[in-house]
């Protein structure tokens, strides 16, 4: 009797066991037929991969697979606002929420951008992401192994996926692909006026750069502002050199390279028309046409005097009308735009502005901080989701809402909005690509669609650089120097410090300090892209 017992309590707790087997397999069975869930789940946990959702019923039951734990990820991006914002922000938080991320975002003033770039690089000590330009010291370190080459890579992202070959190829380094570009329309230059002031005068937009310098004088000198003061200027510029190299360009001077008469690749500093259009600039500062500090304003406080009412023209991307104005109705309200916005005034080598390169600055991913594959895919999975439709609103409009409404598809920023609110979003802009999916836009509002008209028309008459996609081994060693040289001495001629004999005698320097090296390379480069 007793192992007959023994025999039935054995049998039934197998049948107990089997009973409960059957019970998991059957609940991990309906877990891996939820609508896919678990599928999404790994696409927005940081680039795990969704092979590994197969395993998630695995001695889990009905336990959800858990989500990786935010990935801390630091980046350096260069910022424009005074006003930035910090974790505190909303828009912040939803962005690390969105990216299963921990972010530290190292906002850096653009002014003092490459310098602060230079310095990191020297130190070894990176973020785990940068932006960054073409320049020596990132082909220098990219040469070095300080970044991860992604070439490979980018086919696996819906978004990077959709990156243009094109500007892939400008911003490549010796064929390869090291950083994510921040897209940016070609024809984006613009001439914005204050348009108060046009009317106030009765003038229009200069079509001539000759009108264009009476515009400059009569808002220096003409009481634009009708306060009975003089109290206004021309034009204003930073310490940013973007609107004398957009100008120069007016004047026939090549954008960057050139050609000369035998065919061959000169920089734009060697050709007379860039030399005529220095002599404009110099004019322009010793009339008082340009405000005096220049050559030290920060480009942060650059809006500033345009909106408070002491510069009348800015010269810089078209879009920029629309932030003016903005910032303008936000101090005294009215109907019409403060802003107006034009192409650039034809020169005397006919109708010509600069272009983008299609990019501005590419985020670069370390290898200090990244030390695997499995890491970088995550990187690389936080890039692509920035490219997100979602992201591009959060991160460009900030909260729908709470700093703009969406009405009949377009975006409509609010109107009054509290500096606080505004705090909350600043910059951040900075870490948008603008690859993959159109984002929705502001609403086609009188500037807008000035700012539009602009940029399309721009593409008939943009200048390229013949040398955009070619690397310089003589420009890595010494292009900083070679650079520092000729911005140097441009600005000391344009305040009079210097004259004609003064900057011949620069590129003198420029050419003994490797120019001379640098000329014969990239045309070596030139003849072998043409096939001669």
């Amino acid at each position: 009797m007793k192992g007959k017992r023994s025999f039935k309590i054995v049998a039934l707790l197998i049948i107990a066991v089997m009973l409960m087997l059957a019970a998991c397999s059957g609940g991990g069975s309906n877990n891996n037929n939820s609508g896919g869930s678990t599928g999404n789940n790994s696409s927005n946990t940081g680039g795990q991969s969704s092979n590994n959702s197969g395993n998630s019923g695995s001695g889990s039951g009905n336990k959800a697979e858990e989500k990786p734990a935010p990935m801390k990820i630091s980046i350096m991006i260069p910022s424009f606002s005074t006003e930035l914002p910090d974790k505190s922000s909303p828009v912040w938080q939803r962005l690390e929420e969105y990216t299963n991320t921990d972010l530290e975002i190292l906002f850096t003033p653009n002014s003092s951008y490459e310098d602060k770039l230079n310095i990191t690089l020297a130190s070894g000590d990176l973020p785990t992401i940068m932006n960054v330009g073409k320049t020596p010291s990132v082909i220098s370190a990219a040469r070095n192994g300080a970044f991860w080459d992604i070439t490979d890579y980018l086919k696996d992202y819906p978004n990077l996926s959709q990156a243009h070959p094109v500007v892939l190829n400008n911003t490549s380094i010796d064929g390869r692909i090291y950083g994510v570009y921040r897209a940016r329309t070609l024809g984006r230059m613009g001439v914005t006026y204050n348009k108060v002031w046009l009317d106030n005068l009765g003038l229009q937009p200069a079509k001539t750069i000759d009108e264009f310098y009476n515009i400059l004088r009569a808002f220096t000198y003409d009481d634009p502002d009708g306060n009975g003061k003089n109290d206004t200027y021309g034009i204003v510029v930073s310490k940013y050199t973007g609107p004398w190299d957009i100008m120069q360009i007016w004047f026939g001077a090549p954008n960057k390279w050139g050609e000369n008469e035998n065919g061959e690749l000169i920089p734009d500093f060697m050709t007379p028309e860039y030399r005529e259009a220095l002599k404009f600039f110099r004019k322009i500062y010793s009339e008082g046409l340009v405000n005096e500090d220049f050559a030290v304003m920060d480009s942060a406080a650059w809006n500033t005097p345009f909106v408070n009412g002491q510069a009348g023209v800015f010269v810089d991307v078209a879009d920029n009308a629309r932030r003016l104005n903005n910032s303008m109705q936000e101090a005294a309200p009215r109907d019409e735009s403060y802003t107006i916005v034009t192409q650039a005034p034809v020169g005397p080598k006919g109708h010509r502005d600069m272009p983008t390169s299609g990019w501005s600055g590419m985020l670069v991913i370390s290898k200090t901080k990244v030390k695997t594959e499995e890491e970088l895919r995550r990187v690389l999975d936080f890039l692509d989701k920035l490219n997100d439709v979602e992201m591009k609103l959060l991160l460009g409009y900030g909260i729908e809402g709470r700093h703009y409404d969406m009405v009949d598809g377009y975006v409509v920023p609010k109107e009054d909005l509290d500096p606080a609110l505004g705090k909350e979003r600043n910059d951040l802009n900075q870490l948008l690509m603008f690859i993959g999916e159109q984002e929705p836009g502001y609403a086609p509002t009188p500037i807008n669609a000035q700012i539009a008209e602009v940029q399309k028309a721009n593409e008939a008459i943009v200048v390229g650089n013949p040398a955009e996609p070619f690397v310089s081994e003589v420009y890595a060693q010494v292009g900083q120097q070679l650079d520092n040289i000729i911005g140097d001495a441009r600005i000391q001629y344009i305040v009079g410090q210097i004259d004609d004999a003064g900057f011949d005698a620069a590129i003198e320097l420029w050419k003994k300090t490797g120019g001379d090296d640098y000329i014969r390379e990239i045309n070596e480069l030139y003849k072998a892209a043409k096939g001669k």
